[in-house]
């Protein structure tokens, strides 16, 4: 129960950061930890309600469609503030940098935060968080939108796989306190791949 309430607090898991290049492995791996995580009652988010009947997640197929390579623009002199929750907690995060990309010829922009607590942690200090909503919310995904993991780039690119978005806790169980997606990382386009809608 402390792990999954440590997870609740950062938005985090231990898998589902970015690689350089679109691997179906990667993503099926992703996947399977995730079903693994979520049917163990020691870590699982899930209400023991649902965890009685609990069989598998439901995900949208892959796609190399939703794998981008972003241009990444490190924003500096930012000031930490305190990011939404669903619940009266406020943890500090700070604008890191700005990721830039195409899907379908279109361009779009996504913010991408740094946990200011997280990143005193010396496994975390590199850690990204990567919150976003899009057309689906709210119809195929969870209306509060969805999560990826990254870790800080070494240069000016940064990998986003889609396919590794996840819902955040609340989507399961509404004792967690989970980040709100601020409006700047709403997008206007359906991005059909990661974790769905939970359905009972």
């Amino acid at each position: 129960m402390k792990n999954i309430l440590f997870l609740a607090i950062f938005g985090l898991f231990n898998f589902g950061f970015s690689q350089e290049k679109f691997d179906v492995a990667v993503v099926e791996k992703f996947q399977k930890e995730l079903n693994t995580e979520y049917a163990d009652s020691k870590s699982s988010p899930l209400t023991p309600e649902d965890l009685a009947t609990f069989k598998a997640l439901d995900f949208y197929p892959i796609s190399e469609k939703f794998f981008v390579t972003a241009k990444f623009v490190r924003t500096k002199k930012e000031k930490p503030f305190e990011m939404k929750t669903s619940t009266d907690r406020k943890p500090l995060y700070v604008k890191y940098g700005e990721a830039h990309f195409m899907i379908d010829g279109l361009k779009f922009k996504l913010n991408i935060y740094r946990n200011i607590e997280l990143s005193k942690n010396n496994e975390y200090k590199d850690y990204l968080f990567l919150p976003f909503s899009d057309l689906t919310s709210g119809k195929e995904s969870y209306i509060g939108g969805k999560y990826i993991d990254l870790r800080i780039p070494k240069g000016d690119s940064i990998c986003i796989d889609f396919n590794t978005s996840y819902n955040p806790y609340c989507a399961y169980n509404h004792k967690f306190s989970c980040p709100k997606v601020p409006l700047e990382n709403d997008l206007n386009i359906a991005i059909k791949a990661g974790v769905m809608k939970f359905h009972d």
